[in-house]
């Protein structure tokens, strides 16, 4: 039904000469089909685009992929990207219901893309993630990555930022038109380090131009592409950048309630486990990230294991909020208290 649908659209676009609809269609059965692994279905529809007189005015990406596969330049951005692969599903996050909602309605919009695009519309693929560190930027990105089945692609900086005149945004470019040639997500870690504000005078021109070519590089990517972008900087984003992503989603810290709802999924493989240790616990750690939170709560499990059993889950806990106190500024109640009172 879904194909059908696409198909009824291709022909619509085609009978009203609405070029810039047929090729988005088009394109859109490409990626599919090479998804599929169908490369000659996805080959010969390439071909096609490319020479057909009525579409060689409409400016295809350069990345359109050729016989036998993406072109040399293309395949050239494969070298500036790490490929990860999505182990984490949505279910296994502690997200705000809002958050959780927005990202069940991509995830759902990218599942049904062939019914949208039969209705003249295409499924959002701009995202920002805001917040502080350790909060579950990275991670939301890979779970969106796993619950729509694509494949997951991190901008590597340090091989992309070049110390020549144009050279970032022609690596740009490159990246953007290998992202462009399957679906995939793109994402973009640390944001801010290339969608700085042109208007801060500190800026140099050629921050200023690589702004500028990431704003059109965005603006062209075909919906099936998806690039997510995380920043802990929000206030730094050149404004432009801001429009460009149709959903902006904020991970804050988490509250007492969170943090003991988050401490709880570790604390609950131990016989001693119970809810007041843990609501105290998250009391005691109230302020750090979940990024934070997990790594003391697998210090408790090693401890735990390496105990044998000589030692209480009560005394492992007091004695990681001690050791904690003196690396973060936990609250504290008086010297001499129990911390897990």
């Amino acid at each position: 039904m879904a194909k059908s649908d696409l198909l009824i659209q291709m022909v619509k676009a085609a009978l009203t000469s609405d070029r810039e609809s047929l090729e988005k269609s088009v394109q859109a059965v490409i990626a599919d089909e090479r998804n599929k692994q169908h490369h000659s279905v996805a080959d010969r529809l390439s071909v096609a685009l490319r020479t057909t007189p009525n579409f060689r005015r409409l400016s295809l990406p350069a990345d359109t992929p050729r016989l036998g596969g993406p072109s040399i330049d293309s395949q050239d951005g494969r070298n500036f990207l790490g490929e990860h692969t999505p182990r984490r599903r949505l279910s296994d996050l502690f997200l705000p219901q809002t958050c959780r909602e927005q990202c069940q309605e991509v995830i759902e919009e990218h599942g049904r893309a062939d019914l949208l695009r039969a209705h003249g519309l295409e499924p959002r693929n701009r995202i920002l993630l805001a917040g502080s560190p350790g909060n579950g930027k990275t991670t939301l990105a890979e779970a969106l990555a796993y619950e729509i089945g694509i494949t997951y692609f991190v901008v590597r900086y340090e091989t992309i930022i070049g110390s020549f005149l144009g050279e970032t945004s022609t690596r740009l470019k490159r990246v953007f038109d290998y992202a462009k040639t399957r679906p995939c997500i793109l994402f973009f870690d640390e944001f801010d380090t290339l969608g700085k504000e042109r208007g801060d005078t500190h800026e140099t021109g050629e921050i200023k131009r690589v702004v500028s070519s990431l704003l059109l590089q965005i603006d062209d990517l075909p919906s099936y592409t998806i690039v997510i972008s995380a920043t802990n900087h929000p206030e730094l984003l050149d404004r432009a950048v801001w429009r460009r992503f149709q959903i902006r989603i904020e991970l804050p810290k988490p509250n007492k309630s969170q943090s003991a709802s988050f401490i709880s999924s570790f604390f609950t493989r131990f016989q001693e486990y119970n809810t007041e240790l843990t609501s105290r616990i998250a009391d005691k750690l109230i302020g750090l990230s979940y990024s934070e939170l997990e790594e003391f709560c697998l210090n408790i499990q090693r401890k735990h294991i390496l105990a044998l059993g000589n030692q209480s889950l009560k005394d492992i806990v007091a004695e990681q909020l001690r050791l904690w106190s003196h690396q973060y500024s936990l609250p504290q109640k008086g010297k001499k208290q129990d911390p897990t009172k």
